[in-house]
């Protein structure tokens, strides 16, 4: 019995350190593969028909407003007046009736002064793999700027890239280190998770027909 428990410890550990390289191997090779395609500089960013802005809530769990959001509208707001876009599609959560990403995104730009014609929801954006993929297949865009903070674009620009798209990442500012602690250090799974999902083919969980953007 001793020996059995033994042989399983051992087996964790293994597990465990393997866990442990395959994240930094994943988090490295992320943002190695990305870093030519990411900035904070529009100057940098080439000409695109179409922009992917990323969703997130635009509260907190505690009610308070969410930097992240307002940082990613900022950021779209000053590229579309830009010049360097024409649409930009808004893909986020919509699982629940109270819970909307994409149409608070719609509103927000819309104050910014963006029309609304020029904006296209994603309602199926429930994972960074469903928005990137659902650009390319679902509203035919095989060329995009991808907006959000600089952590979030190394792994979505990373993903388009793996699927074919010709992508780039325009960063909005980052919220500071204490308020971001959480989102970072759960970054570096996701990173892996996306990792994980390329090797294995893992698709958006809704397809859907094709829509146009004129």
């Amino acid at each position: 019995m001793k020996k059995i428990i033994k042989n399983i410890f051992k087996l964790f550990l293994l597990l465990l350190v393997a866990g442990i390289i395959f994240i930094a191997w994943a988090n490295y090779s992320i943002k190695k593969d990305s870093a030519p395609f990411v900035s904070y500089t529009i100057a940098d960013v080439p000409e695109s028909k179409t922009a992917l802005l990323l969703g997130t809530g635009k509260l907190l769990s505690n009610g308070t407003p969410n930097a992240y959001f307002y940082n990613r509208i900022k950021a779209a707001s000053d590229l579309y007046k830009s010049g360097k876009i024409q649409y930009i599609i808004v893909s986020g959560d919509n699982s629940t009736k109270d819970y909307n990403e994409p149409e608070d995104m719609q509103l927000a730009l819309m104050q910014e002064g963006i029309p609304q014609d020029r904006i296209i929801l994603d309602h199926a954006g429930f994972r960074t793999l469903d928005s990137v993929v659902r650009a390319k297949y679902i509203f035919s865009q095989t060329k995009l700027i991808i907006i959000s903070q600089k952590f979030h674009n190394e792994r979505a620009v990373f993903l388009a890239r793996k699927n074919g798209m010709e992508a780039f990442g325009y960063n909005a500012a980052d919220v500071n280190k204490y308020a971001g602690l959480k989102t970072n250090l759960r970054e570096y799974l996701a990173k892996a998770k996306a990792y994980w999902d390329l090797l294995f083919g893992v698709e958006p969980k809704f397809g859907g027909e094709k829509i146009a953007i004129p």
